[in-house]
């Protein structure tokens, strides 16, 4: 590793010098752990402006972090003359954890050391220091008024992936722009956001110059209480900072048997992956639909009738067909975009990073056409893919009624049944339970999906009073074109196992 810079060197020698406040530590020198060492060695890097840390809930990430802001208050580390460090977060409640960390180093320090403190706990949470050149900490919220005209040297953006998107934007930019007043230096941490567009998500996959990041998150779609990528997304557990991996194992599978909310928080904030912690509002969480996945040597044959799911897109949106075998439960799922622009331009403006092009490469997507997808090309590869076998049944969007006729002849599949369905409550919500029923019963098998696991990441369901569940577009995260196919594939495919068959006619003799 690279020699530690001026500033990090005199961080790792304070740091040591304080007492722990609080825990079962609780009195005892701070000892550094290897990866608080690596943050603190690169947040403080030279050319170094921004320091981006992901980890596990309880590893210490907001006492490292309030603790380096003690050093820069006390001017150890980068001393200047009216030091000015901030605590923001998304709300004042929030803050005032990291707060509380500076306060309680303060209480550890020598009596003297800790006369030179004024500490304002009322409408303000301030601690203010005169000596060596004074300096002043405080704490604001997700409000960017508070902070226009500051010339912060020091900001610790605490927990950033939960900040509300507009007013968390708006705040980030102003401590930024007032950060290069002074050459001040950001410290950005948080546990994983919900998904790839959130701003902190942006920050660990693109980012900036000047920018270090450290981010700790295991493989996706791993059991939730796989010792080994437990201890990749809490590594203080291995150096006896934050929960023990013997409680991070029982709290996994305590999670695993409850399922739902349960499970899928534990996923964001003790294993540190982009999943959302609440998941009233989805169609399927991550591990329901992980459990759909199978190896290719497990997956079910093409057998019996095969459904043809269809979702078009428009200009710049996705199109998507899923293949449902109902007698099996085997599915295949294709996505396509146009030409323009490629995909990793594409990717970039939709916050996925080179996911897309990933997708390509895994022939999960493709692309064809210039600006639209064109329509009849792209069912009559998807038919291709069946060598031979006419779909028992094609379903698609009724709203898309005078677009699919022409697909289908341009296609030559204006001779297979077509059954028209809506997204509304009426066949929406029938649809989407008929698809998690499906899952709940173990239905649905396919190989692993970058594109299906993306797609139920993002998709979203509005609900009704009686809680009756229909996808969402509007409010959806991402592309969600390849669930709105599986959608109604799969509940076609469900109808026709299901429905009663026809008695073989009876002859009369007179």
């Amino acid at each position: 590793m690279a020699r530690a810079s001026k500033e990090a060197a005199a961080a790792l020698r304070f740091l040591p010098r304080l007492v722990v406040p609080e825990g079962r530590l609780a009195g005892k020198r701070v000892k550094l752990a290897t990866y608080q060492k690596d943050f603190v060695r690169g947040a403080f890097g030279k050319g170094i402006e921004a320091g981006v840390l992901s980890i596990g809930r309880g590893n210490a990430k907001t006492a490292l972090s309030a603790g380096i802001a003690l050093g820069h208050l006390m001017g150890e580390i980068a001393p200047q003359p009216k030091r000015e460090i901030i605590f923001a977060a998304r709300n004042r409640d929030q803050a005032k954890t990291a707060f509380g960390f500076l306060v309680g180093f303060i209480e550890g320090l020598d009596e003297e050391l800790r006369e030179q403190f004024t500490i304002r706990r009322g409408s303000k949470l301030e601690v203010e220091t005169g000596e060596a050149g004074g300096g002043l900490a405080r704490v604001i919220a997700a409000d960017g008024k508070s902070i226009l005209g500051g010339a912060p040297t020091l900001a610790i953006l605490d927990e950033r992936a939960a900040w509300e998107r507009d007013k968390g934007d708006a705040l980030e930019n102003a401590i930024l722009s007032g950060l290069g007043k002074r050459d001040g230096r950001a410290l950005i941490i948080s546990t994983s956001a919900p998904d790839d567009t959130n701003t902190f998500s942006r920050w660990l996959d693109e980012p900036p110059p000047g920018c270090y990041v450290q981010e700790h998150r295991p493989h996706a779609a791993l059991p939730p209480d796989d010792l080994e990528s437990l201890l990749v997304a809490n590594p203080g557990a291995s150096e006896g900072i934050g929960p023990s991996a013997e409680w991070l194992v029982a709290q996994a599978r305590r999670a695993i048997a409850r399922g739902g909310s349960a499970l899928s928080s534990f996923r964001n904030l003790n294993r540190n992956e982009r999943v959302a912690a609440d998941d009233r509002s989805v169609l399927l969480t991550v591990d329901e639909w992980l459990a759909c996945e199978v190896s290719p040597v497990d997956l079910p044959p093409r057998s019996g009738p095969v459904v043809l799911g269809v979702d078009l897109g428009g200009s710049r949106s996705m199109s998507a067909a899923a293949l449902y075998w109902p007698e099996t439960g085997r599915l295949e799922c294709l996505g396509a975009f146009p030409c323009a622009p490629n995909l990793a331009d594409r990717g970039q403006s939709d916050g996925v990073s080179a996911r897309y092009v990933e997708m390509r490469d895994r022939g999960e997507l493709v692309t064809m056409g210039d600006t639209t997808v064109p329509v009849g090309r792209f069912l009559a590869s998807v038919v291709e893919c069946l060598e031979g076998q006419a779909p028992a049944a094609i379903v698609g969007d009724r709203f898309r009624h005078a677009e699919f006729v022409e697909a289908l002849r341009d296609a030559g599949l204006d001779r297979v049944p077509f059954i028209w369905r809506g997204f509304g409550w009426k066949d929406g919500s029938e649809d989407c339970e008929r698809l998690r029923r499906a899952v709940f019963e173990g239905q649905v098998k396919t190989t692993p999906s970058l594109l299906l696991r993306s797609a139920f990441g993002d998709a979203i369901t509005l609900v009704d009073p009686a809680g009756n569940h229909k996808l969402a577009a509007g409010r959806s995260t991402g592309r969600i074109d390849p669930v709105a196919a599986t959608v109604v594939a799969v509940a076609q495919g469900v109808r026709m196992t299901r429905a009663p068959a026809k008695a073989a006619g009876r002859v009369a003799w007179g």
